[in-house]
Parts: C-alpha cells; structure tokens; sequence
C-alpha cells in the first residue's frame, strides 16, 4: 500500500471539508455541475467515475474464474456471505439505525435517501483494494484474484436485482430504467473497456508492461475518487453543516456491518477447515464494499444532493481504518485459527498430496 492510500482516510477528511467550504461558498457552481446531465446522468461525474473503476478493473483477470474449484470452500463462504448475507444484514440494520433508533436526530425527509445509500453500499463486493488487504494478511494470492474475478461477473448479474428488491421492501421507489442504466455505465462497459486494456497491453508489452500501467492508472483512479467527493459534499454542505452529526450516526451501522460480516466469514472458514491464508482474504472480500460503483449509482438513482449518495461517501471514509483493524484482528488470531482441528486436518491432507 502507498503511503497516499494508506493515508486515504485523511485525504477523504480533506476532501470534505473542502468540499463544504466550497458548496457554501460557490453554491452556483455546483448547480450548474449538476445540471449537466443527460438522460439522468451526470456527465462529469460519470467522467470522474469510469477514470475511478476502470484501472481497478483492469487488475482483474477473468481467467482466474477458472481455479475456483482450488478452494472452493473458501469462494462458497465468501459468495454465500457477499451475496447471500451482507446486503441483507445491511438493510437490517439500516432499518433498525436510521429508520428507528437515530431517526429523531437525521433529517426527516432523507430518512429513506439514507437507507437507500446504505443497502447499495452493501451490495456491491469490492473490487480494488482487496487486494491490498489479501496482501497484508500474507492472503493466498490465487484465491484472492478467483474470488473477486467470481465476484465481478456475479455483480454483473445479481446487483441490479438486489438493489431493487431491498428498496422495494424498504418502500423505496425504484426507478428501474436509472438502475439498469447504471449498470451498464457502471458494471459492464468500464468490464468491456478494463478487458480490451488489459488484453491489449499485455499482448504488446506481457505483464512488466501492465504493471507500469496501473502505477500510472492507480493515481488518477484515486484523484477521481477524491474530486468526485469534492462536488458530492459541495451539493450536501449545507445540510452537513446543519447536521454534523450526520456522518457519524450513518457511520454506525456500516461499522457493524463490516465487523459483522467479516467475522461471520471467518468463522465459517475455520469451521469448514479452509487454511488462514484463504480465511484472511475471505473474511475482508466478505466486509469491504465496492464504494466507487455505489457512489456512482446512489448519484444516478437519487442525485448528488441526496442522502444516499451522502452515505455511500461515509462508506469512503470509514473504508481504510476499518478495514485495517480486521487485517490486525486476522494476523493476530492466526494461532487461535490453526488450532481448530478441521484446519489441522485439511493442511495435512494438503502436505501429504504434496
């Protein structure tokens, strides 16, 4: 992890109380960002967002779809947790949060605006900086690259549904030819264009020239990441400055979600016998969220000044420190994990074929 990502937390503060600032200062330019659209879409930040996605997807190689059966308990723990837990437990505790608890102290009228950000928050897998995590958990690299590979073609597929049925419980109105559109935009043609990139690059330079290109790609991506989050809490500074503790109170549930899920992941690994090196990566893939696809989405759906894009944002902002102490509470239970006798049996059957 470079030092600006490591410090990505900070640069996302600054980010929004630059942005704030600015929005209370400029509202006029910020109207008029936001009035650039085409057929609901915001052209800047559609602009912003493709330079966000398309270098991440580029690292994924679909290929890898092909060794999932090398772990398969792991890749089922941790589909079964993304796809068929989080989203759900998000909403759950959306409900319970800000529809019940805290409602007294958000606004009224984003009460649903908020849920809403937070279940497409959780209903899409990340993508990029999982593989940061699988690093620094010394995380099987194969399974890591197969599971997000496997993840990335669910999302293709599964997103839109989910999204609209858990709004739809939520009473939400879903504006179904918004939501397909942005998964085209979003989902299928930053995959088509990733994939052209990446085939195209290393079948004219191999892998050293893929890598000098993400070096250049990773930068911009997260420049994007932050200017987008300049013009989204410029549209939402002052509701921000009316309720500081917004942030805060949507923080909440999020942060229960991520200890919940990863846990629950790594649980069911040990359970299974899977070995840490897979558990690790499982149990983060299983917590982390793909928050460039859901700011994009939240924007296209609700717009920039609403609610559900001000929590997917939070997701942003919480998204590195969080995660980081799963990836201390994993290496610092590695002992604990290895003593399951499930575990102790699967790597001496693996020893022996070796």
């Amino acid at each position: 992890m470079s030092v600006f990502e490591r410090y990505l937390t900070l640069w996302v503060f600054l980010c929004i109380v630059a942005g704030v600032a600015l929005g209370l200062v400029m509202p006029g330019f910020f109207q008029a960002v936001g009035g650039l659209e085409v057929a609901e879409v915001n052209l800047p930040v559609a602009v912003l967002i493709w330079i966000m996605i398309i270098p991440m997807l580029v690292k994924i190689d679909f290929a890898a779809l092909g060794k999932v059966r090398e772990h398969w308990r792991g890749i089922g723990v941790t589909v079964f947790i993304n796809w068929a837990v989080k989203p759900f437990s998000m909403a759950l505790l959306a409900w319970v949060f800000i529809g019940w608890l805290f409602r007294d102290l958000l606004p009224s009228e984003q009460i649903d605006s908020y849920i809403a950000g937070l279940i497409i928050l959780a209903a899409a897998p990340c993508t990029a900086m999982v593989f940061v995590w699988s690093h620094l958990t010394r995380g099987e690299p194969h399974f890591t690259l197969s599971q997000v590979a496997l993840n990335d073609a669910i999302m293709i597929v599964a997103f839109a549904p989910i999204v609209g049925l858990l709004l739809g419980l939520s009473a939400i109105i879903v504006p179904w030819d918004t939501l397909l559109l942005s998964v085209a935009l979003y989902i299928l043609v930053p995959v088509a264009i990733a994939q052209f990139v990446r085939r195209s690059v290393l079948a004219y330079g191999g892998t050293a020239a893929l890598e000098r290109l993400l070096k250049v790609l990773q930068p911009a991506s997260i420049m994007a990441l932050l200017l987008t989050l300049v013009l989204l809490f410029g549209f939402q500074g002052e509701q921000i400055v009316a309720q500081p503790f917004v942030i805060l109170l949507l923080a909440v549930p999020i942060l229960i979600q991520v200890y919940l899920n990863s846990g629950l992941a790594y649980l069911l690994n040990r359970a299974t016998g899977e070995a840490h090196c897979v558990a690790g990566p499982s149990a983060l893939i299983g917590a982390s969220n793909f928050f460039e696809l859901a700011v994009a989405t939240a924007i296209s759906l609700f717009g920039f000044d609403s609610g559900a894009a001000l929590a997917t944002v939070v997701g942003v902002l919480v998204e590195v420190p969080v995660m980081l102490s799963v990836v201390w509470i994993v290496n610092r239970s590695k002992g604990w994990y290895e003593s399951a006798p499930a575990v102790g049996r699967l790597e001496q059957s693996q020893e022996a074929r070796g």
